[in-house]
């Protein structure tokens, strides 16, 4: 079988496939030289010119036609089942289906089903209701992806396509599970780090991940039995298929994950999983969208000691890249740009890895990592 693999970024989920033994080809927006040294890569950037969106994706693969049996799509494809649909057409899909999607990503249903299922989520609010007078709100899209768009709302009127979210006060979290449509199984949970200036990015962007989750150490199986409830009331709901993620808020009053967004689609996160639990993340996917669960059980491999992390650095200035990026990779550096390439400031360089016998060290252990990718950097004015 040869899949084609879509997203933004498709390189994580690439070197998982490849890992797995699966014959993958992808399509992109960075089409990153570490990637294109791993599999076969068509970039909007690199061959086209052109900005990532769903509809350049299709006119990509028009104009380069690849063969393939079957498709998987990550973000931001959750939000456009269409544009999956026309993709599937004569190919086998592994993952959710558009109906799927259309259900999962409708924030209104969503609200509806968790108040009614008793999962409890944030106080929401949708363009024509009520709008708050008191409490701290953020606005949000309802087609958004890694924490881009989220704002402090101002009190202004909610436009169509944006929602209002309560803000609680918590560690924001991340749990990914595998389903075969009515069953799920959880894989692992992690801390999501969210719009570091260390890290050069900024508001509520997600920046990596740290795992496993520190703040449940102690009552690792009580919210381990929580979010086993949740994934398998949404799994039956939604039919889930594949690996899937939630992001939820891990309640700083209650220790109660409240569910902020369900992502169904193959996540980052995975990555950092994988290589704590070492599990074969995309032959998971694949079968669990055949039907089949694996034997893992999660509770069996918290106690594990150590934290392992993963964190996107962005360009806190105009750079240019170093001509010897070979041995960034070589030093477990991940999403490596080409050789003399601009990077913009607010974009992101590239992916680190730490490890740490403590949450703190591991995250330090993160930001050193980062500090030696921007010393490695030349500083570049770009003129327009």
């Amino acid at each position: 079988m040869q899949i084609l693999i879509l997203g933004f970024s498709t390189r994580g989920i690439a070197e998982s496939a490849v890992k797995s033994g699966y014959r993958v080809f992808t399509v992109d927006f960075f089409g990153d030289y570490d990637q294109r040294l791993l599999v076969k890569n068509i970039s909007l950037l690199r061959d086209f010119g052109l900005p990532f969106s769903a509809r350049n994706v299709l006119k990509a693969i028009k104009k380069r036609p690849l063969e393939s049996d079957a498709i998987v799509y990550t973000s931001p494809f959750e939000n456009h089942p269409r544009e999956v649909q026309k993709i599937a057409q004569g190919r086998v899909l592994l993952g959710n289906s558009p109906e799927s999607l259309r259900k999962v990503r409708n924030w209104k249903l969503l609200r509806s089903f968790s108040l009614n299922e008793g999962i409890p989520l944030p106080e929401t609010i949708f363009p024509g209701e009520p709008l708050p007078q008191e409490g701290e709100w953020l606005i949000k899209p309802e087609k958004g992806g890694g924490g881009h768009g989220i704002k402090l709302w101002n009190g202004e009127r909610l436009k169509r396509g944006f929602f209002l979210q309560k803000r609680e006060r918590g560690t924001p979290c991340s749990v990914v599970f595998v389903a075969d449509g009515k069953r799920s199984l959880l894989l692992g949970i992690s801390e999501q780090l969210i719009g570091l200036p260390e890290l050069g990015a900024g508001g509520f962007t997600w920046c990596g991940n740290i795992s496993p989750l520190e703040k449940a150490k102690g009552e690792t199986e009580n919210l381990v039995c929580k979010l086993e409830e949740m994934t398998s009331k949404l799994t039956r709901a939604f039919a889930l298929k594949g690996i899937n993620g939630i992001d939820f808020l891990l309640s700083a009053s209650s220790n109660t994950p409240l569910l902020l967004e369900i992502n169904p689609r193959f996540p980052a996160s995975v990555e950092i999983l994988e290589r704590a639990f070492d599990f074969p993340g995309f032959d998971f996917h694949v079968k669990g969208c055949q039907g089949q669960l694996p034997d893992f059980r999660l509770k069996e491999r918290l106690d594990s000691e150590g934290f392992l992390g993963k964190a996107i650095v962005y360009a806190k200035r105009d750079s240019i890249v170093p001509t010897e990026v070979a041995s960034w990779i070589l030093r477990n550096r991940r999403d490596v740009p080409f050789p003399g390439e601009i990077i913009k400031k607010g974009h992101p360089i590239c992916t680190v890895f730490a490890k740490g016998q403590t949450r703190e060290e591991c995250f330090q252990a993160l930001l050193l990592e980062a500090e030696k990718v921007e010393e490695e950097l030349t500083p570049c004015l770009i003129t327009s």
